[in-house]
């Protein structure tokens, strides 16, 4: 009986709810450098991505729903997960069909919206932030501090400010520009378990491929 008790209060607890969808306080809008995440894992993977003639820089990794502390995953959804067309149609701006299915089953699900409807989101996401054009112009690996790369953002989004957007790093290479906005996509202050930068000085940063 107080086996059976303890179970009860266990699946009654907050800590076991399951996330719900359309249920979170803004976005965050996460764009990748290619040529770094293919020399970090894409490579390895023989990723499309990595194609040189895809000539990807700045790929929309996710447009993720963020609390203000933490974030929901794999919510329920009344919605049909997208099909084939859907997220090969997003291959242009997120390097890879998987990539889409990813986001859509992991973060999707979490914006009560259908997945056409998110993919549109993203895109329209993704299509008013300027990704600089200086760090396509780099035909060697640089080494830089993490800090130039949010410079650059900000100066070619003048709507940013420093606490709006975090740049990460991995391994020692500039991963993401994470880009924080509400749910009318207006530029908006990260979270504090967001904004987070990479302090190196010294992150590699490779060119296109």
């Amino acid at each position: 009986m107080r086996h059976l008790f303890a179970l009860i209060i266990l699946w009654s607890s907050p800590a076991a709810a399951q996330d719900l969808a359309g249920e979170f306080d803004y976005y965050v809008l996460s764009l990748s450098w290619s040529a770094n995440w293919c020399a970090l894992e894409g490579d390895e993977r023989q990723s499309p991505q990595c194609d040189p003639e895809r000539d990807h820089g700045w790929i929309l990794h996710g447009l993720w729903p963020q609390y203000e502390s933490g974030y929901p995953a794999n919510c329920r959804t009344s919605f049909a997960p997208p099909n084939r067309s859907d997220t090969a149609a997003m291959a242009d701006i997120m390097g890879t069909s998987g990539l889409a299915w990813h986001q859509w089953r992991k973060h999707g699900t979490c914006t009560g919206l259908s997945p056409d409807d998110y993919y549109s989101l993203s895109r329209q996401a993704y299509n008013q932030i300027t990704r600089p054009e200086v760090f396509r112009k780099l035909d060697t690996p640089v080494t830089l501090p993490a800090s130039v790369v949010e410079e650059a953002f900000m100066r070619d989004n003048p709507q940013l400010l420093p606490d709006y957007i975090t740049i990460t790093c991995k391994q020692g290479y500039i991963q993401e520009a994470r880009i924080c906005l509400d749910q009318d996509l207006n530029p908006r202050l990260c979270g504090n378990d967001v904004v987070r930068d990479c302090t190196l000085d010294d992150a590699q940063f490779d060119p296109l491929r």
